[in-house]
């Protein structure tokens, strides 16, 4: 079963650019696949997730991402597929630390993964709403070009989901044994400067 740390933090906070970096670089001297839960499911919505989802998917993805809504449990068949079929395509293999990102959303989503990943590690950027409104704005993580769906009611509804159904995932990880690392994030927080916190903490 192959490794995991979990990025937990609001929309804004620099989950997927820390994601991409850690593909990149590495962390703690192992290999990173990066798996953007979100950015999975844009691509089903728009049909270029390959022949494992069919118009029965598409159609009911787009109708969560249109409500701003969770995959609950009943549905999380659709999210295991998509994480197969994405280290699949990435040859993750178990010498490689997968970064979750966007996924598990609650707690009954991260019951679901342990039979496919085995969280060692969360990692939580914390940003309040007000910064997060900031970073939003100054497209702090480089990462929110041509996102269509960051208007102040969209990222309001999100950030109240986070916290009533997300941020819980923290005392879940460290109850059952993980390693739960705290980073504070400021409207200028770099990937870089995120990551090399990281690797100082040497957590897994």
């Amino acid at each position: 079963m192959q490794e995991a740390i979990v990025l937990i933090g609001p929309t804004g906070s620099g989950k997927t650019p820390l994601g991409e970096l850690l593909a990149g670089r590495g962390l703690w001297g192992r290999r990173c696949v990066h798996f953007d839960f979100g950015a999975a499911l844009r691509r089903i919505a728009a049909g270029e997730a390959g022949g494992d989802f069919d118009q029965t998917d598409i159609q009911f993805v787009r109708g969560v991402l249109e409500r701003g809504a969770l995959l609950e449990d009943r549905d999380f068949h659709i999210a295991l597929r998509a994480i197969r079929s994405e280290l699949l395509r990435r040859g993750a293999d178990e010498d490689c630390i997968v970064v979750l990102n966007g996924l598990p959303r609650h707690v009954g989503q991260a019951r679901d993964l342990e039979e496919l990943v085995d969280v060692r590690t969360v990692a939580v950027l914390n940003c309040s709403p007000e910064v997060v409104a900031r970073r939003i704005a100054t497209n702090a993580g480089g990462d929110r070009t041509g996102r269509r769906d960051d208007d102040i009611e969209a990222v309001t509804r999100r950030l109240e989901i986070f916290k009533t159904r997300t941020a819980p995932l923290a005392d879940y990880y460290r109850d059952a044994g993980g390693s739960v690392e705290t980073i504070e994030i400021t409207e200028t927080t770099t990937p870089q400067e995120i990551a090399d916190e990281l690797d100082r903490r040497e957590s897994l």
